[in-house]
């Protein structure tokens, strides 16, 4: 299996950006379609954003659209989200997610996960 490790996250206000970054080791992501999830303190774990292997296509939840940004670096084994216009509702643990499937916003659809990283947003 590949192992997934969140980072980046950390507190930041309002209006304000943040870049997390996923880091792959075990196999190269390249045959992946890889993902982003976040479980907000309360709520279930729901979808972020999505790339397919070779970076063509992507897709947002709508509650993150226009703000975030979704990136893959094949040859690093590395994914991104850059977040920018952060809101105290994007307060959640950020989980990095890969998957054998093409892009699709669905838990179940996601092999392997990393441990989260924290972000929180102050009002």
């Amino acid at each position: 299996q590949v192992q997934l490790v969140e980072s980046g996250g950390g507190l930041v206000q309002a209006g304000g950006s943040l870049t997390l970054s996923c880091a792959a080791s075990g196999r190269t992501i390249s045959s992946y379609t890889m993902g982003w999830f976040r479980q907000a303190p309360g709520k279930e774990r729901e979808f972020v954003a999505a790339i397919s292997w070779s970076g063509g296509t992507t897709m947002y939840a709508d509650s993150v659209k226009g703000r975030f940004t979704i990136s893959r670096d094949n040859a690093k084994n590395t994914m991104h989200l850059q977040m920018n216009s952060l809101k105290p509702e994007d307060t959640a643990v950020y989980y990095c997610a890969a998957s054998f499937k093409g892009v699709l916003p669905y838990i179940y659809a996601y092999a392997y996960w990393g441990q989260g990283t924290q972000v929180t947003v102050s009002s």
